[in-house]
Formats: C-alpha cells, sequence, structure tokens
C-alpha cells in the first residue's frame, strides 16, 4: 500500500489528484466543525461532555459516527452523505420493482445519468425530512437522549432569544443543513471526477477515521494503558479478518465459443464470474440498525418513569445494545437482510441469459436455466458465511459494552461497520491507484 502511494506522488498527474483529494477533505472537515446559524455551540458542546457517562445510542449514533461527530453538534455538514447513501440505496431497491428505472439501468452511460439525477433529487428530499427530525429532537431534549433537558439554559441547543422569530430560526437551521448535504454531495463527485476513489466512500471513511483518535484516548484515560493495548491488537486481528474475508471470492470459469462474422473470428476467450463472499458490502448492517432503532423511537413517546412491564421489557432487552437478546436480533437481522439485499441485486436468471446471448457458457453446465440454477447454488452456498462474517463482526462493539462494562462505549469505533467501510474503501482506493499506475507505466513486450 505504502509503495503504491510512493509511486503515486513520484506521477505529476496522479500526484495532482492526490493533492485535490486531499484539499476537499479539508473542505469537507471544515464545514463538518463549523456551527450553523442558531445553534449554541457552547451549549452543544455542554451536552457532548455530558452525555460522556451517558448513552446516545440508536441510529443517531451510526449517524453521528458517518459524520465525524457532525450531527450531534448541529454543524454545517450535520448530515453527511448519509441522505445520498440512503436515496442511492433507495432507487436500487426500486430498480428491481419499477420497470422504467430497470430500463434505464440497461441503457448505459445515458441511463444512469438520470439515475443519478434522481438520486441527487431524492438525497435533498430525504436531507429536508432528516434535518427537520434532527432539529425537533434538539428543541425537544432527546437528540442526547434526554440527557439535556430543552428547559436548562445550559443545554438550551437553539435559543429563543436571538431577535428573530423563533419559526425563522428553525427554517434558516434547517434549510443550512440541507444546503450543507448538497455540497456534501457535490465534493463527493468532485473527488469520483478529479480525484482518486470513488467521492462519497472517501469522505465516510475520512469521517470515521476523524472519530478514532478521542475515542481511543478517551478509553485510555477511562480504562488505563493494559485495556486499550488489548483493543489495539484486537483491532489488529479484527482488520486482518475483514481484509481476508473482503478479498476472498469463488470465480465460476466462463468460455466463450468461436463465432465466425464475416472472415473474422471472435469469441474463444477464457474468462470469470468473480463470486464475493461479502456480496452485500455493508448494506443489511444500515437496515437491521435501522429497524432495531424503531423500539428505541416508540420508547420516546413515554415517559422514561412511567413504563408498563411490555415497555420496560421492550427498554432492557430491544433498545439496550448490551443486551444479549438485542444482539442475538440485530446478529439475525444482519443475517436475513444480507440473503434480502444480494438476492435483489445478483439476478442470476439475467446473468445465465446474458451469457448465452453472446456464446459464453459454464464448462460442464448447460446454457440457460441450468447455468442459473448453478450460479443461484453457489451464491447461496457463499452468501452463508458472508452473513455470518457481517454479523459477527457488527455485534462486535456490543461485546466491547459488555466487557467494559460502560454503555459510553455505544459509538465506539473499532468495530462493526466503522472496521467493513474503511477497510473496504481503503482497499478499493488502493486499487485503483494500482490500476491507474499501471496504465502509466506499461511497457509491453517491446522497449
Amino acid at each position: 500500500m505504502l509503495s503504491a502511494f510512493t509511486s503515486a506522488f513520484k506521477t505529476p498527474d496522479l500526484r495532482k489528484k492526490i493533492l485535490f483529494t486531499v484539499f476537499i477533505i479539508g473542505v469537507y472537515r471544515l464545514g463538518a466543525t463549523l456551527p450553523s446559524p442558531g445553534v449554541s455551540y457552547t451549549n452543544v458542546q455542554n451536552c457532548i461532555k455530558a452525555t460522556e457517562t451517558g448513552d446516545v445510542g440508536g441510529v443517531v449514533t451510526l449517524l453521528n459516527l458517518f459524520s465525524g461527530g457532525a450531527l450531534l453538534s448541529l454543524s454545517v455538514f450535520a448530515l453527511g452523505i448519509m441522505p445520498y447513501i440512503t436515496a442511492s440505496i433507495i432507487l436500487q431497491l426500486l430498480t428491481v420493482v419499477i420497470p422504467r428505472l430497470e430500463q434505464l439501468r440497461k441503457e448505459g452511460q445515458s441511463g444512469q445519468a438520470k439515475i443519478t439525477q434522481y438520486t441527487r433529487y431524492l438525497t435533498l428530499g430525504l436531507a429536508v425530512l432528516q434535518s427537520s427530525a434532527f432539529v425537533a429532537l434538539a428543541r425537544s431534549g432527546q437528540l442526547f437522549s434526554g440527557l439535556c433537558p430543552q428547559d436548562n439554559p445550559q443545554f438550551t441547543i437553539i435559543p429563543e432569544n436571538t431577535g428573530l422569530p423563533y419559526w425563522l430560526t428553525l427554517t434558516v437551521l434547517v434549510l443550512t443543513m440541507t444546503a450543507g448535504t448538497g455540497v456534501v454531495m457535490w465534493l463527493g463527485e468532485l473527488i469520483t471526477d478529479r480525484g482518486v476513489g470513488n467521492g462519497m466512500s472517501v469522505l465516510i471513511f475520512t469521517s470515521i477515521a476523524a472519530r478514532l483518535p478521542s475515542e481511543g484516548w478517551s478509553i485510555k484515560q477511562s480504562r488505563g494503558w493494559g485495556v486499550f493495548s488489548a483493543i489495539l491488537v484486537l483491532v489488529l486481528v479484527i482488520i486482518t479478518l475483514v481484509v481476508f474475508i473482503e478479498q476472498a471470492q469463488r470465480r465460476i470459469p466462463v468460455q466463450y465459443a468461436k463465432r465466425m462474422i464475416g472472415r473474422r473470428t471472435y469469441g474463444g476467450t477464457s474468462t470469470y464470474i468473480p463470486l464475493k463472499v461479502n456480496q452485500s458490502g455493508v448494506v443489511p448492517v444500515i437496515f437491521a440498525s435501522s429497524l432495531l432503532y424503531l423500539p428505541q423511537l416508540y420508547l420516546q413517546f413515554f415517559n422514561p418513569n412511567e413504563l408498563n412491564g411490555y415497555q420496560q421489557w421492550i427498554q432492557n432487552n430491544l433498545a439496550k445494545p448490551s443486551s444479549w437478546i438485542y444482539i442475538l436480533t440485530y446478529f439475525l437481522l444482519i443475517i436475513f437482510f444480507t440473503y434480502f439485499y444480494v438476492s435483489i441485486t445478483f439476478n442470476p436468471t439475467e446473468v445465465a441469459d446474458n451469457m448465452k446471448k453472446y456464446g459464453g457458457f459454464v464448462p460442464g453446465i448447460r446454457p440457460g436455466k441450468p447455468t442459473a440454477d448453478y450460479l443461484d447454488f453457489i451464491l447461496s452456498r457463499i452468501t452463508l458465511p458472508g452473513s455470518f462474517y457481517l454479523g459477527l463482526v457488527s455485534v462486535l462493539p456490543n461485546f466491547f459494552f459488555i466487557w467494559l462494562a460502560n454503555e459510553q462505549y455505544v459509538n465506539f469505533p473499532f468495530g462493526g461497520v466503522a472496521v467493513l467501510i474503511m477497510v473496504g474503501v481503503g482497499l478499493e482506493t488502493v486499487k485503483q491507484i494500482e490500476s491507474q499506475l499501471m496504465q502509466r507505466n506499461y511497457e509491453g513486450f517491446l522497449r
């Protein structure tokens, strides 16, 4: 990896791309720390300090991790890239059920440009909804799970005595956060077009990496060097496992028959279909986390001191990350959504039909339906260990809660989806740099 970056800096055009990417990352981190108008930055910091021994939890924690800590600060880039990710997943799911989107996907570059435009519109719509929801949570004091009451002047995140009508202050705040999402989306596209790597993935990588030093130092201060060193060793083991699984794939050999067109012969080549063990990425983890947030959302409508037996059971088992029922439910949901997402994103019948159309076949398997059944059989077998791998890595932070015996590590960044994203983005970026280096340094057979 280091040799690839060293060689890239020696290549002028690649060096410009890397420096441009670093510049955009700097702009992104600046916006993540810039307070939004109408927000009391001092009171926000008081709330963050007050919750150091509390439990923020839920999807808010996941979104705060993806925004690099900007969400709980209600900064200009508070929503980060999550509205775009949500919009992309929604469009990908709708492609399966809406024929028009399916047709656009098959049209190539022009159709993909149209889908990208739809994704941008949906991103801004989701940004309006999410910013309004988080502003409402901040007003009610529920953004920090009730640990920062709004009626306390020390914790009033959005003061009313600003000299402007309160509704205007809230409107400006929502519009600012929505505009920040649009800017983040534009910055990601700039990195994709003029920088190195996938822009949206690089920004998520940056946000998660920005949380590592502070979270690691807080663990060292509270638990000492012994626990901190043990965690670092465990992190290295986890990263090694993630790299191994992320690179693992089952290669299905494909042979293309020779065809005579005029006086020329086409085909006769051999290739393969790479089926990754983790074919679904981190999408099942996001789905499972969102679904498990519903019980916590349900409890927010009731007074914590007046819960009945059923609601108390939900609070102790489905809204508490260190509960064994929570961990088991989370694990099973990830397995379910892994199979679900793989089934809608990889169509064995379509792949088999395309192979048959161009004269391709799997050696020993007849073209058409037998090939589709064979691909479906292989995919279902490798998805099982992939789903278990996703589930185990994702519930690792929950075991840290039990080990450290402190709920403040609910945003523990050294396991789960954070490691999956960082390792995946890092590997993909290095592969892209190496491929560009090969294009520029390829010497061929003659010198």
